[in-house]
């Protein structure tokens, strides 16, 4: 027997015709009785949106001078480990990552 794909599926339920309307209202009613009540304005005092005023907020971080073993590469900018370094040019220093 070939099966067409293409139809519209149906369960034991609706094996014998179409559910009346009364049916589909109330079992909408019981899916949305079982839904948790939640309260939006508590949900929504626990996010941070991004560009929020944090102009009293104070940031402590602790920034260390560029150590010997370091260097700044001159592509990039950034400060590696001399173990990073691939190559120097004219006194200018170039990290393996620029380099590649």
């Amino acid at each position: 027997m070939a099966t067409d794909y293409d139809a519209p599926r149906r369960d034991e339920v609706d094996a014998d015709g179409a559910d009346s309307l009364e049916e589909l209202k109330s079992r909408r009613t019981d899916a949305q009785s079982g839904a948790v009540d939640v309260d939006e304005a508590e949900v929504a005092e626990s996010f941070e949106l991004p560009g929020a005023d944090l102009a009293d907020e104070e940031l402590t971080v602790k920034v260390l001078p560029m150590q010997a073993d370091e260097f700044r590469c001159s592509k990039c900018f950034l400060v590696h480990h001399r173990s990073q370094l691939a190559y120097e040019k004219n006194g200018e220093l170039v990290c393996r990552e620029c380099a590649a």
